[in-house]
């Protein structure tokens, strides 16, 4: 399991509009996209540098592909990576003021402390 991935990915993916919608509408091909080619890049780098053992464990990848905030919250992702993220993604299918930020809360309500350990 990768913390550092995880957020990497929701943070990568929430700075590029493209992205986002990529990974509203097809996530499992967006995540397996962004696994091969920019999971080993070096985080603003400019270039030519790259690791090559980071990988999302099966369970991490289909919590990503669900778009299981609470499960990614479990497995270490930041919470305030996935409500950004997630909000670009669904803010827009409600029409009530703040109903997805609600509504994001709410599934994470059952977590009580001490909270899943988010540290990288």
């Amino acid at each position: 399991m990768s913390k550092y991935l995880l957020n990497k990915f929701l943070y990568t993916v929430d700075r590029d509009p493209t992205l986002v919608e990529r990974y509203r509408e097809e996530p499992r091909e967006m995540v397996t996209w962004w696994e091969s080619t920019l999971a080993n890049s070096v985080l603003n780098c400019h270039g030519g540098e790259a690791s090559t053992w980071l990988a999302f464990t099966d369970e991490e990848r289909e919590a990503l592909i669900g778009h299981d905030h609470c499960k990614l919250f479990e497995l270490g992702a930041h919470p305030f990576l996935t409500l950004t993220l997630f909000i670009a993604m669904f803010e827009r299918d409600n029409t009530e003021p703040l109903e997805y930020q609600k509504a994001y809360g709410a599934r994470m309500a059952h977590f009580s402390m001490p909270y899943p350990d988010i540290a990288t």
